[in-house]
């Protein structure tokens, strides 16, 4: 998969596509990370890419023509290449976008990839935002500096899921909220020393008991959940994910609250 990035700092993903378990994606091609600065695609000395906002106000505003012109010169790289993916979506990171949950990051993991628009200032001309942009995404109710960090977000999301980048091929499979887990948040994890600060390891994790472990775990995991995020339990309960030992535990959790 490819994902285009139009950024004005480039610079600030360098470091991110060279570190951690997900830079196997991008050293092995998984997934093609290519990145754009709209001011190459602006015209006069001082390449401008943005103006002050009619009707006042504070701030400057990304100027449409530097961006169509930038969006043109992907879309031509992608018919050069013959890419699959020439028709993706362009992606603005934006306060109204769907928020992005891992049902969204699974349905990205397994496209084409996407073109990521990252904005600055105040907003970008809503005249590009009309003619161009196909989905607005969100990280959540706030609001960042720009959207190079929601696009490393997702990048890092897909990149993980992608077959053979974790060490453990099932490692993303037991992380909160996917589908293997119903939904529900992980469990507590713990390693070596079994004693630190006074503090032990839960006797079920070294029992050596496999059942009794991963009733333990699926406990853990109800608990944390109904305490946190009851909504995800409640999502749980709905679609008949919860036995009636599960049930107990949840009831229990309840009577401490």
């Amino acid at each position: 998969m490819r994902f285009d990035i139009i950024t004005l700092f480039p610079e600030l993903f360098a470091p991110f596509l060279v570190s951690g378990v997900t830079r196997r994606a991008y050293a092995s091609g998984q997934v093609d990370v290519r990145l754009w600065n709209p001011r190459d695609h602006a015209e006069g000395n001082y390449r401008r890419i943005d103006d002050r906002p009619f009707g006042g106000g504070p701030g400057m505003v990304m100027m449409a023509e530097p961006l169509a012109r930038c969006l043109a010169a992907i879309r031509a790289d992608h018919a050069a290449a013959a890419a699959p993916g020439s028709a993706v979506p362009l992606v603005l990171f934006s306060p109204i976008g769907q928020a992005l949950d891992h049902a969204g990051v699974s349905d990205w993991a397994a496209g084409p990839g996407a073109i990521l628009l990252c904005g600055r200032y105040e907003g970008i001309d809503q005249r590009f935002i009309d003619a161009h942009v196909d989905v607005q995404l969100s990280l959540g109710d706030f609001v960042l500096s720009g959207g190079e960090i929601p696009a490393m977000a997702l990048i890092d999301a897909v990149a993980r899921l992608q077959p053979g980048v974790l060490g453990d091929e099932g490692s993303h499979q037991l992380d909160s909220f996917n589908p293997a887990l119903d939904g529900l948040l992980d469990c507590p994890h713990y390693t070596r020393p079994e004693a630190w600060a006074g503090r032990a390891v839960p006797a079920p994790l070294l029992s050596g008991h496999h059942a009794q472990i991963e009733r333990w775990r699926r406990d853990q995991r109800l608990t944390l959940t109904a305490r946190h995020r009851p909504d995800l339990l409640a999502a749980a309960r709905a679609q008949g994910l919860l036995s009636r030992a599960d049930e107990a535990v949840v009831a229990q959790q309840a009577g401490l609250l």
